[in-house]
C-alpha cells in the first residue's frame, strides 16, 4: 500500500511540474526576495512573461498606459495573484487529455477546480469580506492528488474510479482501500512543498470531510460550501458524485439563502471573466 509521501515523490521525480513555477511559488512566501530575482526567475519562461504582460495590459486592470517590464506588471497584479497565475500555469500542462479519459477525465476534474475556485472566491468576497487570494489558490488545487494519483498509480487510480459508487461512501473511502492513501493527504503534501500557507494544506486536507463541524468563514468551510454549490450545476469532479454539507454549514447557507441564490446566479458571468484573467481555458 502505499502513502501519500511515495506517491508525491514518484510525481516529482517525473518532473511533471514546471520547476520554475515551484521555484516562484516559493519565492512568493519568502519576504526576502526582491524584485530584480523575481523578474530573474520569470523571464526564463517567456510564456509566462507573455501571460503576465497580457494580463495586466488587460482591460481588467484598465491602465492608461502600458506597461512594458516584468516588475512593474508584479507591482500591478500584486504578488498573490502573480502565484495563483504562476500556479495555473503550471497546472493546465498536467490536466491534458490522458489515454483513460473515458475512465477519469482530466478536463472534466480541471472544469470542477477552476469552478470551485471561483465560486469560493465569491463565497469570501461577497459573504466575509475576505482576501480571496488564498481561497481560489485552494481552490484550484484541492484536488490535485487526484492527478498524482493517475500519473503515478494509473491502474489502482483506474480501479478505483471503476467501483466508486457515489452516495455509498466518500471517494477518499474507496482511494485508502485501494491506493493506500488518498488525493487529500498527497494535495495536502505538495501545498506544503511548495510553502503555502497553512490554512491553504488544511482546506486541501480536510475537503472531503464534510460532516465534521466547520466555521464557514475558514478557507475548509468556504471550499466545502462552493463544492456543494456547483455540484448542483454537475460540476463534480467525477459523474453523479455528491456532496453534503455539515450542520454548522448548512445553518449558515440557510440563514444566507437569498445570497448565495444570487451568487449562483452570477457564477456563469464569474467564470468567463476568470478564464480572461487566468487563462482557464485548457485548448
Amino acid at each position: 500500500m502505499a502513502t501519500a509521501e511515495t506517491l508525491l515523490k514518484q510525481f516529482n521525480n517525473i518532473k511533471t511540474l514546471p520547476h520554475i513555477a515551484i521555484r516562484l511559488s516559493k519565492m512568493i512566501s519568502d519576504d526576502t526576495c526582491t524584485m530584480e530575482e523575481f523578474e530573474e526567475v520569470i523571464r526564463l519562461d517567456p510564456t509566462l512573461v507573455v501571460r503576465l504582460l497580457r494580463l495586466v495590459n488587460s482591460a481588467y486592470y484598465s491602465l492608461r498606459f502600458k506597461v512594458k517590464t516584468i516588475s512593474e506588471s508584479i507591482v500591478f497584479i500584486g504578488v498573490d495573484s502573480l502565484r495563483n497565475m504562476v500556479v495555473v500555469e503550471a497546472l493546465k500542462g498536467i490536466f491534458k487529455l490522458s489515454k483513460n479519459e473515458e475512465i477519469f477525465s482530466k478536463k472534466r476534474l480541471w472544469l470542477h477546480c477552476a469552478t470551485v475556485s471561483i465560486c469560493s472566491q465569491m463565497i469570501a468576497e461577497r459573504l466575509f469580506g475576505l482576501n480571496s487570494e488564498n481561497v481560489f489558490l485552494c481552490g484550484i488545487l484541492h484536488d490535485i492528488g487526484m492527478i498524482v494519483e493517475n500519473q503515478v498509480v494509473p491502474e489502482l487510480f483506474c480501479q478505483t474510479c471503476k467501483i466508486y459508487e457515489p452516495g455509498l461512501a466518500p471517494i477518499t473511502q474507496y482511494e485508502t482501500e485501494i491506493i493506500g492513501t488518498n488525493h487529500c493527504a498527497i494535495g495536502c503534501l505538495l501545498a506544503q512543498e511548495w510553502k503555502l500557507s497553512s490554512e491553504v494544506q488544511k482546506g486541501i486536507r480536510e475537503h472531503h470531510k464534510n460532516l465534521d463541524p466547520v466555521d464557514p468563514s475558514s478557507i475548509a468551510g468556504i471550499l466545502q460550501i462552493a463544492e456543494y454549490l456547483v455540484a448542483r450545476l454537475d460540476y463534480t469532479a467525477l459523474p453523479g458524485m455528491q456532496v453534503r454539507l455539515s450542520a454548522s454549514l448548512t445553518d449558515h447557507v440557510r440563514s444566507k439563502i437569498d445570497e448565495y441564490r444570487t451568487l449562483s446566479v452570477d457564477l456563469p458571468g464569474e467564470i468567463q471573466k476568470a478564464r480572461e484573467i487566468y487563462d482557464l481555458d485548457l485548448e
